[in-house]
């Protein structure tokens, strides 16, 4: 079974979704030992935003594609291929600003490929990624999931959902951590709602219920 792990938080050893992350990983290869992981850093490898020269390849407007042309679609492959060989994809996606942060988005526009991801038929657009459990590392500094005015202002959740669910991955997991710059005690139950929701997603809480029925 092959982990991809990807951070996008530019806060470094501050950052709660990194924290996340990585006990997502950990306790997923505790529950699943053959787990081989790939990580990818995108606040250190930032691909560039999409352009016209990572679309020009695609389309085909012209015989000989660019030098720009050919890097772009290098990255674009390199990302979507490494996607696409992951079983298991963990996503540490902080809230910026009511969505997900930009690095996070360009790399999920390299993924959004005619042909690798989805396709277009006559019934409308078929996602290609499918089979794969996608686990999101969600952090919010307010509250957003307890009411109707803060579910309309999140586009982090919500979006990851729809686009996930658009390259065809019906399996997507998140673990929540909201709160977190509301003061030490939200915090503090932030991260234990967090840990709950990761022993759920990572199927330790499942090993644990096992476990007990067997002593």
């Amino acid at each position: 079974m092959k982990l991809l792990h990807v951070d996008s938080s530019v806060l470094g050893t501050n950052s709660v979704s990194r924290q996340l992350t990585a006990e997502i990983v950990a306790d997923w290869r505790k529950a699943h030992p053959h787990t081989t992981v790939d990580y990818l850093d995108l606040a250190v490898d930032t691909p560039n935003h999409f352009s016209a020269d990572a679309l020009g390849i695609k389309v085909g407007v012209q015989a000989e594609p660019t030098d720009a042309q050919r890097h772009e679609n290098e990255v674009s492959e390199r990302l979507v291929t490494q996607f696409l060989a992951a079983d298991v994809i963990v996503v540490g996606a902080p809230l910026y600003n009511f969505t997900v942060p930009t690095q996070l988005k360009a790399w999920i526009d390299r993924l959004a490929q005619i042909g690798r991801t989805f396709k277009y038929t006559d019934k409308g657009p078929v996602g290609l990624a499918t089979g794969k459990t996608v686990i999101v590392a969600s952090t919010r500094g307010g509250m957003y999931s307890t009411s109707e005015g803060g579910q309309a202002m999140e586009h982090q959740e919500s979006y990851l959902k729809v686009i996930f669910g658009f390259f065809g991955i019906t399996d997507v997991r998140f673990v929540r951590a909201e709160g977190i710059g509301m003061g030490d005690a939200a915090k503090a139950a932030a991260l234990q709602a967090a840990r709950a929701d990761i022993a759920v997603a990572t199927g330790k809480a499942a090993n644990q219920d096992q476990a007990t029925l067997a002593a």
